[in-house]
């Protein structure tokens, strides 16, 4: 079963969406602003890409930080950050059996039918 994670009102996100449901692939949807995240998955999250691919570095969420905040950025500061804030985590982030798909691209995405 594939899970994916990210805010709904998201324009990538229901781009995601729109795309698993055309090719009528499963998926249960988490939702950060109802659900959170978790340190221990953040931390899996970050061994698999790296706490540089995860942080959304282009949102509002980003520019709002202090200042302090986005200069010092490190793992730990970057997960915790995340986790206070999961608007800072890249959307959508697709768990896929031992694969990890962050944020949408068809063409990686395309992986999952085969």
């Amino acid at each position: 079963m594939l899970k994916l994670y990210g805010i709904p009102n998201c324009d990538t996100m229901k781009k995601a969406r729109t795309w698993l449901d055309e090719q009528q692939l499963a998926y249960e949807f988490h939702n950060y602003k109802k659900s959170g995240i978790d340190t221990s998955r953040l931390q899996e999250w970050v061994s698999q890409v790296g706490w540089e691919v995860l942080v959304n570095r282009r949102g509002t969420t980003w520019r709002k930080l202090a200042e302090e905040d986005r200069e010092g950025i490190d793992e730990a500061s970057a997960i915790r950050l995340m986790q206070v804030n999961p608007s800072l985590i890249k959307r959508p982030v697709l768990e896929a059996d031992q694969r990890l798909l962050v944020g949408f691209n068809p063409d990686d995405w395309q992986q999952l039918n085969k």
